[in-house]
Formats: structure tokens, C-alpha cells, sequence
């Protein structure tokens, strides 16, 4: 098939962007990444500026390959990373427009790539365990209710891509930040610093500039592993009782 591209083009963040367009064919067995690849080497070989863009293990795990393809964070698929996203789901004929994620937080290294080391900064506020739990136990040692468990590994599947700051029209940050959150504090072992640690990546979050959470929905529904708002109102609910606790303690 022979598609038009459509292709955002930013020297770095100091530099305006504008789209360049581009031919290529393409076989309807390819992924959208491969798709680029081609693209890629018939640049080089002209001796023009290949389009920079990130991936890494092109199997829906890691969460690099953030793209906006026609308007829409991974692409038109639900439940899907772009390297999971095949040319299949595309005509002969079209035209595909691709971005990279549009936040204040998130700022274009160049092209296609962005920085998203705005959701490391919020790990490393609090997104860990670090209470002396002695030696590693064994697996079951610890019994833990089923659905709780369900919620929490629901919970820890979130990549961090950033499709949920890409979707949002305030480029809120609340189902990566929840999703960390949660996922710690369902279970025993992270318990005990849940008060320190939802103020701690809440307040990191507010700094970093994302925008407030206005409850569209729009992260769930792009988020590639489909993690639940719910998440975001536990969070609410935890941080409102972990200020209030801290006040008592004052």
C-alpha cells in the first residue's frame, strides 16, 4: 500500500516544529515502527536526516514508542503500543499524521522523541519501598486477598508511556501517579509509608507541570494497558487522609 505521512519535524524544544511530508510503501504485515524503519533508511540513503523517534523492545513492555498517530496517543487501536500497532489497520491511499506527545512536561528532544523524565522525578519522590522488611520472604508467606492482589498487579502494569498526559486536554498526570501510588499501597509492604509517599509523588507531580485531573476519561481510554480511573479516585482518597493525618501530627 502506498501511504502519505504527515511527519512532525522539531530541531529540540528551542526550535519551532513543523510537519514534512513523506511517501512510502508499505506491506500490510509490517508494524507501524517497521513502517518508519523503511521510511528511515530510503532518508539515509538519499542523505537526508532520518526521523527521530524512540523504541526499544517493540513488544508493548517498555513504553517508549510514544507517538500521536492521527490524533490519537499509540494510534487508532485500543489496548495497544505503537510497536504493536500493524499497517493492517491502515488503506492504500492514506494519510497518517504523526506527533509526539504534546505536554509542558514533556518537552521534544528532537522530532518524534520527548523527555519524559518528569515521571522518573516522580518515582524517585516515592514510588519504592524502602521499610526494613528483613529477609525476602517466601511468596506465599504473606496471605493476601485475592481481588487485592488483582487490583494491585491491574495497578503495576502501567508502562509509563505517557498516553494518559498525551490524551488529557490538561495533560494530567493522575492515572501514572495513581497507578504508582496504588499499586504499592494495596499491598502489606507498602502500607506503612503510603501517607509520606502519596504526598510526596502528588506534590512532585504539581511541580513538574502537569495539569489537574478534570475526569474525561480520556487516559483511560487511550492507556495501552486500559488501567482504571478508579486508581485516580483511591489517590484522591488516600491523599485527602494522608493531609489531614499530617496535620493531627502537627
Amino acid at each position: 500500500m502506498k501511504l502519505t505521512l504527515k511527519v512532525w519535524r522539531q530541531k529540540s524544544k528551542d526550535h519551532s516544529g513543523s510537519f514534512e511530508n513523506h511517501t512510502v510503501e508499505a506491506h500490510d504485515h509490517m508494524s507501524f515502527l517497521e513502517m518508519m524503519d523503511v521510511l528511515n533508511e530510503r532518508l539515509v540513503s538519499e542523505k537526508k536526516e532520518p526521523i527521530a523517534f524512540a523504541h526499544d523492545c517493540r513488544e508493548g513492555i517498555c513504553g517508549t514508542c510514544n507517538m500521536v498517530i492521527n490524533g490519537k496517543p499509540h494510534g487508532p487501536l485500543g489496548g495497544t503500543t505503537v510497536c504493536q500497532l500493524h499497517m493492517r489497520e491502515f488503506n492504500d491511499g492514506d494519510v497518517i499524521a504523526i506527533e509526539p506527545w504534546r505536554a509542558k512536561a514533556f518537552p521534544v528532544i528532537k522530532d518524534l522523541v520527548v523527555d519524559r523524565s518528569s515521571f522518573d522525578r516522580i518515582i524517585q519522590a516515592g514510588g519504592y519501598i524502602s521499610v526494613n522488611t528483613g529477609q525476602a520472604q517466601d511468596a506465599n508467606a504473606i496471605p493476601i486477598e485475592k481481588d487485592t492482589a488483582a487490583q494491585a498487579m491491574d495497578a503495576a502494569t502501567c508502562i509509563g508511556c505517557g498516553a494518559c498526559v498525551a490524551a488529557c486536554p490538561n495533560a494530567s498526570a493522575m492515572l501514572f501517579t495513581s497507578a504508582k501510588v496504588n499499586h504499592l499501597a494495596l499491598l502489606p509492604q507498602g502500607q506503612v509509608e503510603s501517607p509520606r509517599r502519596v504526598r510526596a509523588m502528588v506534590k512532585q507531580m504539581d511541580e513538574e507541570g502537569f495539569g489537574a485531573c478534570s475526569n474525561t476519561g480520556a487516559c483511560e481510554v487511550e492507556c495501552p494497558k486500559e488501567i482504571s480511573i478508579e486508581n485516580i479516585a483511591a489517590m484522591n482518597r488516600m491523599y485527602v487522609s494522608a493531609v489531614i493525618g499530617s496535620q493531627d501530627e502537627v
